[in-house]
C-alpha cells in the first residue's frame, strides 16, 4: 500500500539500555538554606531543590549578571574613567580613586573576586550609561535567560530597593548561562588577580572571596554575597569527570558545607548517560534519507541508576525531496526527542546532507564500473 506523506513522515521509538550504571542517589542530603538548588549545567536538570522558586533578596550574587553583561559588551580592553559616584558607593570596595582610568576587564575581576560595589557602579555607568540604564539591561537579559522570578534595580545587590530580588532557581539559570562564556569561567575561577594601581608603586592584589575554590577541589568558580536583609548567599560551580554542576543557596549560614554536600550528592547519585551518539543516524529506509542523516552533538542527560532503562527516543522527520540528492547543502529535516519515563527532557535537530557528484567524479565512477565488468583492476 502506498504511503501517504504528511509533514511528519514517521516516528521511531527506540528504548535505550545504557551501561555504566552509577551509584545510587544519596537521599540524605539536606541544607539549612531558606532556598537552594543543585542544577546540572549541560541540560539544566534540577537534581535537588528546596523552595527554589521563592523570590528573595540576593545580595552580591547579583554581580554575576553585572559581570556577564560587561563581558558581552565587547569593551573588556577599554579603559573606564572612575566617577565620584562609583567611589562613594557604600559597602565592600576595591578602593578605586576618582578620575583614575582602569580597564573594564580589571573592574570585572575586582567585581567577582573582591565583590567591589565601586566596581559594580563603574561598570554600570560604562556599559549602561548609568545605574538606571544598566538595570534595564539586567532585566532584559533576565527575561532572555528565562529568569521570570527576578528583578534587578542595581548592579551590586545592596538592600536599597525591595524591587531587587531573584530565586535560587533563577540564579542557577543565570550561572548556567554565564558559564557558557569562556572569559566568565576564567574570571570566576581565578584565585588571585593583579590589577594596576596608577597612583601607587605597587599593584592591587585581589584574592577571591569564594573559599570553596580552595576548600573543595572540584569547585570551578562562583560568587559570594551578604547583606543584613539577604543574609549569606552563594552561587558556585563544580566539575567532576564529565559532570558540571551549579549550586545556589539563599539565606544560609552554613553555605560552604551545604554546597559541598549538594555536590557530593549529585556526583554520587547521578551519571551522564549518552542517550544518542553524535554523527550518523541510521533511522530511515527512505532512499533519499538513507546514509544522509546525522546530529551534530551527542545527547547526554544526568540520570540515576534507577532511571537508566527509562530512556526512549522518538525521531520525527519531514517529507524529503528528490532534489536534495544532488546537493551538498545541509538541511534541518526533523528532530530527535529524548524521553525519560515518558516525559520529553531534550530535543535536538536532525540534519540532512547530500553528496554532490560533479561531472569528473561521475565519469570516474562509470569508468570504474566498466573496468571491473571486463576484469581490469583499477588499483594497479
Amino acid at each position: 500500500m502506498r504511503m501517504i506523506w504528511k509533514l511528519v513522515i514517521f516516528s521511531l521509538v527506540v528504548t535505550l539500555f545504557i551501561a555504566n550504571i552509577p551509584q545510587k542517589v544519596d537521599a540524605s542530603v539536606s541544607v539549612g538554606a531558606a532556598s537552594a538548588v543543585l542544577m546540572e549545567q549541560k541540560t539544566g536538570r534540577v537534581l535537588y531543590e528546596k523552595d527554589a522558586h521563592t523570590k528573595r533578596r540576593i545580595a552580591s550574587i547579583t554581580k554575576i549578571m553585572t559581570a556577564i553583561l560587561a563581558i558581552e559588551s565587547g569593551k573588556m580592553d577599554k579603559y573606564v574613567k572612575i566617577s565620584d559616584q562609583a567611589v562613594r558607593t557604600e559597602g565592600s570596595s576595591v578602593y578605586l580613586k576618582p578620575g583614575e582610568k582602569i580597564k573594564l576587564k580589571d573592574l570585572v575581576y575586582g567585581l567577582m573576586l573582591r565583590s567591589g560595589n565601586d566596581t559594580a557602579v563603574a561598570i554600570a555607568e560604562n556599559v549602561g550609561g548609568s545605574v538606571e540604564g544598566f538595570s534595564l539591561l539586567m532585566n532584559e537579559k533576565a527575561r532572555e535567560i528565562g529568569m521570570y522570578d527576578s528583578h534587578f534595580s542595581n548592579p551590586h545587590g545592596l538592600d536599597n530597593s525591595p524591587e531587587h530580588y531573584s530565586s535560587a532557581y533563577d540564579m542557577a539559570l543565570l550561572m548556567r548561562y554565564a558559564m557558557n562564556n569562556k572569559q566568565f569561567r576564567e574570571i570566576s575561577g581565578t584565585k588571585v588577580h593583579r590589577a594596576p594601581n596608577p597612583t601607587e608603586d605597587w599593584d592591587r592584589v585581589w584574592k577571591n572571596k569564594n573559599r570553596l575554590l580552595t576548600k573543595y577541589k572540584y569547585c570551578t568558580g562562583g560568587k559570594t554575597g551578604y547583606t543584613k536583609l539577604a543574609k549569606r548567599t552563594l552561587v558556585t560551580s563544580a566539575t567532576k569527570g564529565d559532570m558540571d554542576l551549579i549550586a545556589v543557596t539563599l539565606n544560609d549560614s552554613n553555605d560552604w558545607n551545604d554546597h559541598i554536600a549538594m555536590y557530593e550528592s549529585g556526583f554520587k547519585g547521578f551519571d551522564m548517560a549518552e542517550v544518542i551518539s553524535k554523527g550518523k543516524l541510521d533511522i530511515s529506509t527512505n532512499k533519499i534519507y538513507k546514509n544522509h542523516l546525522y546530529i551534530k552533538n551527542s545527547v547526554v542527560y544526568p540520570a540515576t541508576s534507577e532511571e537508566m532503562d527509562l530512556f526512549s527516543v522518538k525521531y520525527k522527520l519531514n517529507k524529503p525531496s528528490k532534489k536534495w540528492g544532488d546537493s551538498k547543502k545541509t538541511r534541518k529535516v526533523g528532530k530527535a526527542m529524548v524521553f525519560l519515563d515518558g516525559k520529553v527532557v531534550k530535543e535536538v535537530p536532525i540534519y540532512y546532507k547530500g553528496i554532490k557528484v560533479n561531472k569528473d567524479g561521475l565519469f570516474e565512477f562509470v569508468k570504474e564500473i566498466f573496468l571491473s565488468i571486463i576484469g581490469v583492476k583499477t588499483n594497479g
